[in-house]
């Protein structure tokens, strides 16, 4: 079988500081259900800020991946569930991921003498499965961008609330409130800070290499 997995998070002191910056306090350890009801009270408490919450405890969490698992071996599980054993399928199939996975559930439901896949053709798809995940989630990304870019391209010169998402050396980042499209602070980006509510004034887009620039105006 393969597994879909979220291994338990290496960096969970920067999931714990990330509640402890509102107020809250997760437990020591890695803990999925503590982490599960956090969520659940930050997006009731303030739904506006939630997608950049969401999205950070993410990215430290770290990425979801297909492993290969036999009979005996011991599961990795997926910590953003809290569950042991886990592998996802959809119908109709969206993914190349659902066929292998119907096809090895069809052979043990059959009782087929020889299984589709050997133990080592299992652990070289769920190498390439994964790979191509991060792939088609880079094109994925690119295209919401590059949509956004087109849907505000009309707009130069206006004026929209937003949220800082990202500040470092390599620049800041907001993301408006509405349209929820996210691009880059040009001008009057010193000193501010990630979670912080700011005005910007639409600068520029390009489609075609996905960028949208703002200027700070309060």
């Amino acid at each position: 079988m393969i597994h879909r997995v979220v291994r338990t998070p290496k960096n969970w002191e920067g999931i714990v500081a990330e509640a402890a910056e509102r107020g809250e306090a997760l437990p020591p350890e890695p803990d999925a259900e503590a982490l599960t009801r956090f969520l659940i009270r930050q997006k009731a408490a303030d739904p506006d800020r939630f997608p950049d919450l969401s999205l950070t405890v993410v990215k430290l969490m770290g990425a979801g991946e297909y492993v290969a698992f036999r009979p005996g071996d011991v599961p990795i599980g997926h910590f953003a569930l809290a569950v042991t054993d886990y592998t996802h399928g959809t119908a109709p199939n969206r993914r190349y991921v659902d066929l292998i996975i119907q096809r090895l559930i069809k052979s043990v439901v059959d009782a087929e003498r020889y299984p589709p896949y050997t133990p080592l053709e299992l652990d070289d798809l769920a190498v390439r499965l994964t790979d191509r995940e991060k792939a088609s989630q880079k094109v994925e990304r690119f295209v919401r961008k590059a949509a956004a870019a087109v849907l505000l391209r009309e707009r130069i010169g206006d004026s929209f609330e937003a949220f800082v998402t990202g500040a470092s050396e390599k620049g800041t980042y907001v993301r408006l409130i509405d349209p929820p499209a996210e691009g880059r602070v040009m001008q009057g980006e010193q000193g501010l800070r990630v979670g912080q509510r700011v005005r910007v004034r639409l600068m520029a887009t390009d489609p075609y290499k996905g960028f949208i620039d703002f200027a700070r105006t309060r």
